[in-house]
């Protein structure tokens, strides 16, 4: 009797758990929809052709040269982070040990600098990209005060990615010959890539996104930077410019709008790209 009672109350608590998962998925997807929705309904009607001019002025409040910045910025952030949180991850998990004191330093270093606020990552590429280095409020300080910012999450991403290889695709390379860098280049990071290449969309989800980091760094030119050192401002910046404002809050969610558009079309061709190699 006392084992039927048992098996009675864990498959009501399997009943209850699987109905709290349901639950909590259907809230997220409820908040995840609503958002959306919202920045649909307010920001589609006031979608112009005149907004995608390739010249910004205060008729058109043109996005069109934030929306290249971003694409910019995202490019020389990327060009940064990415090779230095790969080859760190490498060394992480392939190379160091597992007690190594110096594995333990990066670690710490790398999750407290993922819980700093923004806004000191700004304060420390205005002190020291812009003023120090004496690169002045551009894009170039901008892109690299966001490369430090998604660096700990680059390592981090990439080093789970590498751990979750199976150590018999180590083995077996070795066994046929192969080095260990051989190995690492040719075995795990191609099976570690799709792990890697979610960090990768993640932190380009953060670099669209950020704002206060660019304001003391990439400042809020309106016009498409003609270098790497000139100031250019991002969708988010051109958005938080026209909403704090007041006057052009209608302009500030059709921008929202095609924020959400870029962000969704990142994803989705990060997620192909993650399949096809997959597939490979």
């Amino acid at each position: 009797m006392g084992g039927l009672s048992r098996k009675g109350g864990g498959r009501i608590g399997d009943k209850v758990l699987r109905a709290l998962v349901w639950v909590s998925a259907a809230a997220t997807f409820a908040v995840l929809l609503s958002i959306i929705g919202y920045v649909l309904l307010r920001g589609v009607p006031h979608l112009k052709p005149s907004m995608f001019a390739l010249s910004y002025n205060s008729e058109n409040l043109s996005m069109l040269p934030s929306l290249i910045t971003t694409l910019m910025a995202v490019g020389i952030s990327l060009a940064v982070s990415v090779p230095l949180g790969v080859f760190a991850a490498v060394y992480l998990v392939e190379y160091a040990g597992s007690g190594s004191r110096l594995v333990k330093v990066i670690r710490m270093t790398t999750e407290t600098l993922s819980g700093l606020p923004s806004i000191l990552y700004g304060l420390f590429g205005l002190l020291f990209f812009v003023y120090y280095l004496g690169w002045g409020v551009s894009l170039l300080a901008g892109g690299m005060t966001l490369s430090i910012m998604i660096l700990p999450l680059i390592i981090r991403t990439a080093e789970e990615g590498m751990k979750s290889v199976p150590i018999e695709y180590r083995e077996g390379s070795y066994g046929l010959g192969a080095g260990r860098l051989r190995t690492v280049a040719r075995v795990v990071l191609p099976s570690a890539a799709p792990g890697i290449l979610a960090g990768v969309i993640l932190a380009i989800g953060r670099i669209i996104g950020e704002t206060a980091a660019l304001i003391y760094t990439a400042g809020t030119h309106t016009e498409i930077p003609e270098g790497p050192m000139a100031s250019g401002r991002t969708l988010a910046v051109h958005m938080y410019q026209l909403s704090g404002e007041g006057l052009h809050v209608d302009q500030a969610y059709a921008t929202a709008v095609v924020l959400l558009i870029v962000v969704i079309g990142v994803n989705a061709a990060s997620a192909a790209i993650a399949k096809r190699i997959a597939k490979v």
